[in-house]
């Protein structure tokens, strides 16, 4: 009779699930195999958690050339009996009956032999490296930290919404934005004035990849009164640094009869849960990146549920910053969007504490934000955090049309590319608010790695799309 496949986590977890001394069968990949002409020890591990299962081996039970199949990186299939482990490090072990390769891995080419290699050497074999320990902690918090998106809001009662991938519009007015054609770039059809002929492109238009859903996720919360969106975005800035990806995931909730102080409560209820849920959920996961990559991630994620975020203006942490006595590399002074430097500055140095900022100046932040009674500003909510800097940005949005269609005009933005949101104040308009939250930028604080590309499965980046 055969023996259904058992996940390693429920085996060192939960052994007296299954008992001592009955039959048991794993599946997955060697991680290290030692021995002598004896005995030989297996490390397997199936993804299901960090740790491995030691398989012994007793060699005379064995067929040799089997054995010398069994390599690290190949994959196998063992039955056998569990049993209390003679060693340290796991309770129970695997005395093997029988072993099936369903896959082998030369030594001589499996480019994971060895521990220690480098994140810049490991994203050049991404097709590889979730079999790493690093990876396979990163994909499992991936997978938690979406889990926890859905459940938090479909627990308050808001929807989730599908907002376009293709569009006709820029949300952040960024200009960078990667275009989608079917025409022949070898051969572009042009008008008589000399112009790229859209009409006769797929959509009849110029469009791109969406570099945001909020636009379309106000019209969601304008009907369904709370949404949130959860989706791949894109921009095409060349750039290089730990922070930036060409393509990312953004998660967006926009919510009817919200103004900017429910905005930040929902912000901060939200950003908490998250990380809450991560220690609740992933201990084995934060507990191998503690100690491998950052000793005082636990106790950072700790500092964040723990603590009320502060709020204050962006006037006065600009006053801060200019008393701050502070050498920043970026100028400060009134009217310039903040840098990282100075937003870890306030988090970790001056409050030590999460920071909300609101009432940037318009003319650093995007068309939608409402107009505060100053003229000057608006009310924006950037939510900071230690070792990211902003972390969330969002706002209460513009309701009034005059106004939404005055800025429209200054910041010359074509009016047919947003008639239909700027319509949505001509029918029913009303208060609302939310903020976006960047996937990556979250996995980056939960898993304490510096560089934005070893948090995604397949980072896009300038000059690589190679997987």
């Amino acid at each position: 009779m055969s023996i259904t496949r058992i996940k390693i986590t429920n085996l060192l977890k939960r052994p007296e699930d299954i008992g001592i001394g009955n039959k048991v069968n794993v599946k997955g990949w060697v991680r290290t195999k030692r021995g002598n002409n004896s005995v030989a020890f297996i490390a397997l591990n199936d993804g299901s958690i960090v740790q491995n299962i030691q398989i012994v081996v007793d060699l005379e039970n064995f067929d040799l050339e089997t054995m010398k199949l069994v390599t690290t990186g190949s994959c196998l299939s063992v039955t056998g009996t569990l049993v209390e482990s003679q060693g340290q490090g796991q309770s129970v072990e695997i005395r093997a009956d029988t072993i099936e390769v369903y896959g082998t891995a030369n030594p001589e080419g499996y480019p994971l032999q060895k521990k220690g290699h480098s994140m810049e050497f490991l994203r050049e074999i991404a097709h590889l490296r979730p079999r790493t320990n690093y990876f396979g902690c990163v994909l499992r918090l991936r997978h938690a930290m979406a889990f926890a998106i859905h459940t938090f809001f479909n627990d308050k009662g808001y929807f989730y919404l599908n907002t376009p991938i293709i569009t006709g519009s820029d949300a952040e007015g960024a200009g960078a934005m990667f275009n989608v054609t079917t025409l022949d770039l070898q051969n572009v059809p042009k008008t008589p004035e000399g112009k790229v002929d859209y009409l006769q492109d797929f959509f009849g238009k110029p469009t791109n990849l969406t570099v945001s859903g909020q636009l379309e996720g106000e019209l969601g919360a304008l009907a369904l009164g709370g949404i949130y969106t959860f989706g791949p975005t894109f921009r095409a800035e060349n750039s290089n640094t730990p922070r930036h990806l060409a393509e990312f995931w953004m998660i967006e909730p926009e919510v009817a009869f919200h103004d900017n102080n429910d905005n930040m409560d929902l912000a901060e209820e939200f950003i908490k849960y998250l990380v809450q849920y991560a220690l609740d959920n992933n201990k084995d996961d934060l507990d191998f990146l503690n100690t491998m990559i950052d000793k005082e991630l636990i106790a950072r994620l700790q500092f964040v549920t723990q603590n009320d975020f502060v709020r204050l203006t962006y006037t006065d942490a600009i006053d801060i910053l200019l008393k701050s006595g502070k050498k920043f590399e970026f100028k400060v002074e009134w009217g310039v969007d903040l840098q990282s430097e100075h937003e870890r500055y306030l988090v970790e140095e001056y409050f030590h504490k999460p920071v909300i900022l609101v009432n940037y100046p318009k003319e650093i932040k995007a068309f939608y934000m409402k107009q505060n009674d100053d003229g000057k500003t608006v009310r924006a909510m950037d939510v900071l955090f230690p070792k990211i800097g902003e972390i969330i940005g969002g706002s209460e949005r513009e309701a009034d049309y005059d106004k939404l269609l005055n800025r429209v005009r200054e910041l010359g933005i074509p009016e047919k590319d947003v008639w239909w949101y700027l319509e949505t104040r001509q029918f029913g308009t009303a208060p609302h608010a939310g903020f976006g939250l960047g996937f990556e930028r979250l996995m980056l604080f939960i898993t304490g790695l510096s560089n934005i590309r070893d948090v995604i499965p397949f980072p896009r980046t300038p000059m690589n799309a190679e997987f």
